[in-house]
């Protein structure tokens, strides 16, 4: 068939070398301001100012009023600013959440905002230009860490804490810092000890709650380490005799990483322990704690109750806090008002107002509970109960119509109600508030990759199944404990060796009974006595519902008597 001059390939033969692309690139200004247009008819049919910001210069400070995640989010982007107002062009008016995403940076910021419509071409145009912004980790002592440095470090080449040692050998002081830390995040690390010893200095890494050893660095370094360090806390570099405490922040592209710092004078020098929160990890639910569905569903029926006790119990290091954050996560709503009194605050969370106590000032757990009673909360976690004040307040809060949640220290549930007493507590008013008390331990998760199925010896079956055969008929449990299976892990690349790789809570959940309130309030109150109710109630121990993980290939049987036996 001949062509025709409607024909495009006889058009692209005929017409003059680029008139083709000049073509197409007119079609598309003509689109583009034919948009921009209706944007700006729309934006008068809805009150608002129009701007149009494509191909248009934005100032950096202007630009970071929003980060570019806030802005990806809400596809809104702060163009100018000026003393007390910032001009914020918005793509979608009734986009959910706007309101109060604007209302939040007013209240935040302590300036007036004001909006403009923008079409989606302006929205992109501004977003490319978050890539001219400098992107770096800032901590308090000014030395930077470039994303790509931190991208390198916490890599697959530095996270392999048992060859990082030869790669910290010959770098100058800081890039050993740099080095440390990234690695330390890369490898899962809690916490980095720094201590000097007569020799050396070792580095070591807590991973999944076990201390590796990862590196001996020459003793002359010390005092520069040292030094270093406590400029980066904000500590005195001159005070080496008493024990201080600091913090500084790693802010990544993507998350934010709270160092606190705590250095402790020894015979050879100080020792230095730095505890890494992560801002990612409080966006926890009630499922990724580990808990089994027959204890999911017994602790949200006890957090969803209007008002009463909801108590965590364990040693230090037990995931007590984790807890407490994914049931705030689990209930915050924008209908409860959440107030939480901690020691420090760990983790910052929306739509919560979280409060750090300060002993030194006189701002302690009691004075600051009342304080946040008069603040008409629906919800309030303290971080934990000490003293017979403290315990006092939170029962009474429990009783007129309040949910509280909070920590004791105690070995297990059933101990919590003889520790109350002992503090002074009042029986006849703590049996009514209390709702629930669960007791937790965190056991390390079997590497996937190099786990595999095992027998166990014919003493530790035995014990095993003891355990397991006590499970009451009233936690729903059925298990054949004459086919009961079982894994180990021996150690590879993907798990650096240790045959384990992360950690999963195991819990008790000691829920009250009117059998326990009648024990309560006779006053013949033993650890013992609450745990044989609980377990003829249905509940399950930590170390019951350790061994059902066990069964799930999760943790080793051997984990599991460690940590909960």
């Amino acid at each position: 068939m001949p062509s025709t001059p409607h024909d495009p390939q006889a058009i692209k033969k005929i017409a003059p070398k680029g008139a083709e692309e000049k073509f197409q690139e007119k079609i598309r200004e003509i689109a583009l301001k034919q948009k921009e247009q209706e944007t700006q008819m729309r934006a008068y049919s809805l009150g608002l100012p129009f701007i149009s910001l494509v191909g248009k210069p934005v100032s950096p400070g202007a630009l970071e009023f929003i980060s570019e995640n806030e802005a990806k989010q809400h596809k809104a982007v702060c163009f100018f600013e000026k003393s007390g107002e910032r001009w914020i062009a918005i793509t979608e008016p009734a986009r959910p959440g706007m309101d109060d995403f604007l209302a939040s940076l007013e209240e935040k910021q302590k300036v007036k905002i004001v909006r403009y419509l923008m079409s989606e071409a302006s929205f992109i145009s501004v977003m490319k230009l978050y890539a001219q912004l400098p992107k770096v980790i800032e901590d308090v002592g000014g030395v930077a860490l470039t994303q790509k440095e931190f991208d390198t470090y916490s890599g697959e080449e530095f996270r392999d804490i048992r060859t990082l040692n030869d790669k910290l050998k010959g770098m100058s002081v800081t890039e050993l810092y740099k080095v440390i830390v990234a690695s330390a995040l890369g490898a899962r690390a809690s916490d980095i000890h720094i201590e000097a010893e007569e020799s050396d200095i070792k580095v070591r890494y807590r991973i999944d709650g076990i201390l590796h050893t990862v590196a001996s660095l020459p003793r002359d370094v010390w005092k520069q380490i040292i030094s270093r360090l406590k400029l980066f806390a904000g500590l005195k570099i001159n005070i080496t005799d008493r024990p201080q405490d600091g913090r500084f922040t790693i802010t990544l592209e993507h998350d934010k990483i709270d160092v606190r710092v705590s250095t402790l004078p020894t015979s050879e020098g100080e020792s230095v322990v730095m505890r890494l929160l992560k801002s990612s990890s409080a966006g926890l639910d009630l499922k990724a704690l580990g808990l089994t569905e027959y204890s999911n569903q017994r602790l949200k029926y006890e957090i969803e109750k209007p008002n009463g006790m909801v108590i965590t119990t364990g040693p230090t290091g037990s995931g007590k806090t984790t807890t407490l954050y994914a049931i705030l996560n689990h209930l915050n709503t924008p209908e409860i008002k959440i107030i939480t009194l901690e020691d420090p605050v760990e983790y910052k969370m929306k739509g919560i107002n979280q409060s750090q106590i300060d002993s030194a000032a006189g701002y302690t757990f009691a004075h600051g509970l009342r304080s946040i009673l008069r603040q008409d909360p629906d919800i309030v976690m303290v971080g934990e109960i000490r003293d017979l004040e403290t315990a006092d307040i939170a029962i009474n809060a429990a009783l007129t119509g309040h949910m509280v949640l909070s920590t004791i220290h105690t070995n297990s549930a059933a101990g919590a109600i003889p520790r109350f007493l002992a503090m002074g507590a009042k029986g006849y008013l703590l049996a009514p508030a209390l709702n629930a008390i669960m007791g937790q331990r965190l056991v390390r998760r079997l590497c996937a990759e190099c786990k595999k199925e095992i027998a166990l010896d014919e003493a530790e079956s035995a014990r095993v199944k003891e355990y397991l055969s006590t499970i009451t008929p009233q936690a729903g449990i059925k298990l054949d404990l004459e086919n009961l299976h079982f894994w180990e892990a021996e150690g590879c690349g993907a798990c650096n060796g240790l045959g384990f790789k992360g950690r999963i809570g195991i819990y008790e959940i000691f829920a009250m009974t009117p059998e326990i309130e009648q024990v309560i309030l006779s006053e013949q109150v033993s650890e013992y006595k609450m745990q044989e109710i609980a377990v003829k109630n249905g509940m399950v121990t930590m170390v019951q519902d350790g061994l059902l993980r066990a069964l799930e290939g999760v943790t080793s049987v051997q984990e599991v008597f460690s940590v909960a036996q």
